[in-house]
C-alpha cells in the first residue's frame, strides 16, 4: 500500500509583509505559493502511483475570498480523479463546517468526513479502511481520537486527525491526545496535521527511512505530522511537503518526507565570536547563506540572518543602515532574498577611554526600562496604535508585546555602548 499524507495546505492564504522584500517577481511567486504547492502534491501522488492521497485539515484558511479559491482546489482533485486516486480529507480548524461561508461540488474520489462524530471510508478494492472525523467549530479541544473505531480486521488501517497531540508550540492545543491514544486504534498508520513541522509521533524512524515498532498496543503503529506544504513565513522555515507511506505487509509503515514547496524560507543564526571585523561576520554570513542557496536546489531562498555573540567587530555593526545594505550585497550576489537583519551582537572589550560611570549609566537604564514595560507602553502606545497592526502583520514587531520592550531597551543600549567604545576595526 502506498498513501501520500498532507495537511495544512491553507490555501491562497493571505501573505503579509511581502512588499518589504524589494522584489516584486519573488513577492508574486510567495502569493501564488500555497497553490503551486498543491499542484507539486499532485504531481507527486500521480508520479508516484500513489493509492490514495489523506489530507489531514486545514486544506483552506478559513472563509475564501472568492470562489476562485475553491474551483482550484476542486480542478486538482480532479486531475486525481483523472489518474484514478481516491482522496480522503477532514476539516481543520481553519476551514471548519462553521468557518466556510462558500463550497464547491467536489469530485466524487474526493470522501470528507463528518464532523458530527468519527466514521470509517472502506476501499474493498484497495483493502483499505480510512477512519476519521472534521472539526465542527474552529476550536476543538476535546480528545477525539478516544471515541475512533477500533481498526477493522483484514484490511490497512488509516486515521485522519487534526490535533496538536501531546503539544506543539506555536499551536492552539486543538484536539490534544497522547501516544498511548493513537496506539489504541491498531492503525497502521495515523496521518496527523495542525503541526506545521514534519515529525514522527509513534513509531521512531530508523536508517533507510523505516519506522520502529511502537511500544503501545498493535505494535507496528506509525503515527506522524506530514507539517505543512508550503512554508509562508520565517516562522515556517525548512524543507515543507508531504509524507509518501508506504505500508508493507509484514512490518511497519516506511515514510519518506518530500519538499513540495517552491520557495524555502531559512532563519540563519550567525554566530560572530571570534570574529574582529564587518568583513570577517560578512565572510561567515556568506557561508550560511551559500550554504541554505544550495539545500534549496532551485527554489528561492527569503533568509532571516540573526547576528549573535560577543565580538570585536559589534562596533562596525552598530549602523544598521550600513550593515543592511552590506549584507543585501552579499545575498544579492547569492540570489538570496535578504527578508530581515536581527543584531544581537554585543561588543567583550572594556568601555576603553569612555567614562565608566557613563557605560554603567546607560547599561542601568536599559536593564531599568527593561523591567519596566509599562512605562514603555506608556511611551511607544501612540505609535503601536498608528502602525502596531501593520508592524505585527508583517511579523517586524509586536508593540503590545512587554518582552518586545525589553529586547528594544537592551539593543538600543547594546549599539550606544558599541558606538561609544568601538570603531569599525
Amino acid at each position: 500500500m502506498r498513501l501520500v499524507h498532507a495537511a495544512d495546505i491553507h490555501l491562497d492564504s493571505p501573505l503579509r509583509g511581502l512588499t518589504r522584500l524589494g522584489d516584486g517577481d519573488l513577492a508574486h511567486l510567495l502569493r501564488q505559493a500555497t497553490r503551486r504547492a498543491l499542484a507539486n502534491l499532485v504531481d507527486l501522488s500521480v508520479d508516484r502511483a500513489a493509492d490514495a492521497l489523506l489530507l489531514a485539515g486545514d486544506v483552506y484558511d478559513g472563509t475564501w475570498r472568492d470562489y476562485a479559491t475553491g474551483r482550484f482546489f476542486v480542478e486538482q482533485m480532479g486531475r486525481l480523479r483523472d489518474a484514478d486516486i481516491p482522496v480522503y480529507m477532514i476539516s481543520g480548524n481553519h476551514d471548519a463546517e462553521s468557518e466556510i461561508t462558500r463550497s464547491l461540488t467536489l469530485p466524487p474520489n474526493v470522501r470528507v468526513f463528518a464532523s458530527d462524530r468519527p466514521g470509517t471510508h472502506v476501499a474493498d478494492d484497495l483493502g483499505l479502511a480510512v477512519h476519521g472525523q472534521s472539526y465542527a467549530t474552529a476550536a476543538v479541544h476535546d480528545n477525539l481520537v478516544q471515541r475512533y473505531p477500533d481498526a477493522l480486521a483484514g484490511l490497512v488501517n488509516v486515521g485522519l486527525l487534526h490535533t496538536a497531540a501531546d503539544g506543539a508550540e506555536g499551536h492552539a492545543n486543538y484536539a490534544p491526545c497522547s501516544e498511548d491514544d493513537l496506539a489504541r486504534t491498531g492503525y497502521d498508520y495515523f496521518a496527523l496535521g495542525h503541526v506545521h513541522s514534519h515529525r514522527v509521533v509513534h513509531g521512531g524512524p530508523l536508517p533507510g527511512g523505516t519506522a520502529t515498532r511502537g511500544d503501545g498496543p498493535g505494535g507496528r503503529q506509525v503515527a506522524a505530522f506530514s507539517g505543512n506544504l508550503q512554508g509562508r513565513t520565517p516562522r515556517e522555515s525548512g524543507p515543507k511537503g508531504a509524507l509518501v507511506v508506504e505500508i508493507p505487509q509484514d512490518g511497519p509503515a516506511r515514510i519518506e518526507h518530500v519538499p513540495c514547496d517552491v520557495a524555502r524560507w531559512a532563519v540563519l543564526t550567525v554566530d560572530t565570536a571570534g570574529a574582529d571585523t564587518l568583513d570577517d561576520v560578512l565572510g561567515r554570513v556568506t557561508d550560511e547563506l551559500r550554504a541554505a542557496r544550495d539545500s534549496a536546489g532551485d527554489r528561492p531562498v527569503v533568509a532571516r540572518t540573526v547576528l549573535t555573540g560577543a565580538s570585536r567587530a559589534a562596533a562596525g555593526l552598530a549602523d544598521a543602515e550600513r550593515l543592511r545594505e552590506e549584507l543585501r550585497t552579499v545575498a544579492d550576489g547569492l540570489q538570496v532574498c535578504l527578508e530581515k537583519i536581527v543584531n544581537r551582537v554585543t561588543d567583550p572589550r572594556p568601555a576603553g577611554a569612555v567614562d565608566p560611570e557613563l557605560v554603567s549609566a546607560v547599561r542601568a537604564a536599559c536593564d531599568d526600562l527593561g523591567t519596566r514595560p509599562e512605562d514603555l507602553a506608556q511611551w511607544i502606545g501612540p505609535l503601536d496604535r498608528e502602525v502596531g497592526r501593520l508592524l505585527r502583520g508583517a511579523d517586524l514587531l509586536d508593540l503590545g508585546d512587554p518582552r518586545t520592550f525589553a529586547d528594544l531597551a537592551r539593543r538600543a543600549g547594546d549599539g550606544l555602548l558599541a558606538r561609544l567604545s568601538g570603531d569599525d576595526a
